[in-house]
């Protein structure tokens, strides 16, 4: 019944076109989140004295809102003095273990998933990352200067490529390498935006997610195969109008609360006739009356017509009572006798578009 209501909630949409052969289920607030840790190495962009390299680390949390697109906080620490500003200034000279922090806000974007049909199960992915970033240096007073052309704190922007390797049975953790530059965009003078490979880092960071257990049990986004919910949909349907047993129980309690006590007739579906009716509509198909056709001249009937919970209640009275009454005219036509049609509107929850015959 879940994977039923998701795909009528699916074709409600119009997600089922001949591009989009899933849908996902949807996510909760704190749902595909993961956490990480990461390392890796920098030097200067322009290569001028690229060694001694400067070695980071650092922490990232990050969420993901689709297959496609997600973004994260990063925080790492700088160690190494080689450029962190400008190439003129050469070698930072920190005199701290950490020379310098960098926090940022990065989008990021999965290439695999953007050009082809998205799998939870799939181990290699490729992606980008796109952010802005706050810079803090330690224990260089040389780096403040006069109308800023050195600065111990600078707007920072991040671009790299992600390769990503998902691991384990679940696909719970990730592991990845990332080539990145680190701009930085203010290095003066005046702290104008601008970038340039003499102030920018090049570097290689590896690092391990782990995402987070989702509201729907996986570590990733649930996926519903729509082509076959739109197959069981239709299976449903051929069962519905065949015999919808199941789907007539609050209406045949309906018809046996009308029948009068006495009666020595026992109700069973062997006394039924099911007539299937189109959304909002009531008129009878050809195979409506092949069914009809089946009571003989002479017998006596009652006629209840129902509605499926679609519309106002207004509306569903009124449809549910002349769905009986074309049935009740056309039994009248052949000859058949009938005591009563009403319409008793919704009767459960479930697409009931009927009405229903009690032969006696």
């Amino acid at each position: 019944m879940k994977k039923f209501l998701i795909a009528l909630s699916v074709l409600a949409m119009g997600i089922t076109s001949s591009q989009a052969q899933v849908a996902l289920e949807k996510q909760k607030p704190f749902d595909n989140v993961y956490l990480g840790v990461e390392g890796g190495v920098m030097g200067p962009l322009n290569f001028n004295q690229f060694a001694p390299l400067n070695a980071t680390a650092g922490l990232k949390v990050g969420k993901l809102f689709s297959p496609v697109w997600g973004a994260n906080l990063e925080g790492l620490a700088w160690f190494g003095d080689n450029r962190w500003e400008t190439g003129s200034l050469g070698y930072a000279r920190s005199h701290t273990f950490v020379r310098a922090i960098n926090l940022g806000l990065n989008g990021t974007v999965n290439f695999t998933n953007l050009f082809s049909e998205y799998r939870p199960d799939r181990t290699f992915e490729v992606g980008a990352e796109l952010g802005i970033g706050y810079y803090i240096n330690f224990g260089d007073n040389n780096l403040i200067q006069t109308d800023n052309v050195g600065d111990d704190t600078e707007l920072t922007a991040k671009t790299g490529l992600t390769f990503a390797w998902n691991l384990g049975e679940k696909k719970a953790w990730q592991f990845y390498a990332e080539p990145a530059i680190i701009w930085n965009l203010t290095h003066g003078p005046g702290d104008a935006i601008q970038f340039g490979k003499q102030a920018a880092q090049l570097g290689l960071f590896v690092g391990l997610n782990y995402k987070f257990k989702t509201s729907n049990g996986t570590h990733n986004f649930k996926v519903w195969n729509v082509g076959e919910l739109n197959d069981e949909i239709n299976s449903l349907r051929e069962q519905l109008n065949a015999k919808p047993k199941e789907v007539v129980k609050e209406v045949v309690k309906e018809v046996v609360k009308e029948v009068p006590t006495t009666t020595t007739q026992t109700i069973s579906v062997d006394n039924l006739v099911f007539v299937t009716f189109q959304q909002g509509k009531y008129i009878l198909t050809n195979d409506a009356k092949k069914a009809l056709n089946e009571i003989k001249e002479g017998r006596h009937v009652q006629v209840v017509g129902t509605a499926s919970p679609e519309g106002s209640k207004e509306f569903n009275d009124r449809l549910s009572q002349n769905r009986a009454d074309i049935v009740a005219k056309y039994l009248q036509g052949r000859g058949v006798i009938v005591d009563e049609a009403t319409g008793k509107g919704v009767q459960g929850v479930t697409s009931n578009r009927l009405a229903v015959v009690y032969v006696k």
